[in-house]
């Protein structure tokens, strides 16, 4: 007999494309590197979900905190599109909190932006050296 906790109140509609729907983040103290990201894009952490710390990002995809301490976190990069209207405000929150942003994803133009594909974006740092990327409209692929 299947597991009722497992089994949802309401059928899903069936998924016709591939969509991400989380990834895990490694991070040396979850709670603090969940509640950066959350902050920075004003956002919320969810509750704990087994080892994992969730931020939604409100379009179906989670990123799950999951804490590692015994050995060093490879850095990765995390790119999220944002609304024009909040782009000014996540930098004066990343400035609030003295995390210098760059135009640029090898960190040599600090405190600037850039201005690709008619947006703007800005590269920076979490408390375990993910390069964040925060950007206003999407790269144009060929």
């Amino acid at each position: 007999m299947p597991d009722a906790s497992l089994t949802p109140a309401t059928p899903e509609p069936p998924v016709t494309t591939v969509q991400l729907n989380h990834t895990a983040v490694l991070a040396r103290d979850r709670r603090l590197s969940a509640e950066f990201l959350a902050v920075i894009l004003g956002l919320e952490v969810g509750a704990p979900f087994g080892p994992f710390l969730p931020v939604d990002l409100g379009n179906g995809v989670t990123l799950d905190y999951y804490e590692k301490r015994d050995e060093p976190i490879q850095s990765q990069h995390y790119a999220f599109l944002v609304p024009e209207e909040r782009f000014d405000a996540m930098i004066a929150r990343l400035e609030a909190v003295g995390v210098t942003y760059y135009a640029d994803p090898n960190h040599t133009e600090p405190g600037r932006v850039n201005r690709l594909f008619g947006g703007r974006g800005a590269y920076f740092d979490d408390p375990d050296g993910h390069n964040l990327e925060i950007m206003t409209r999407p790269y144009v692929r060929p």
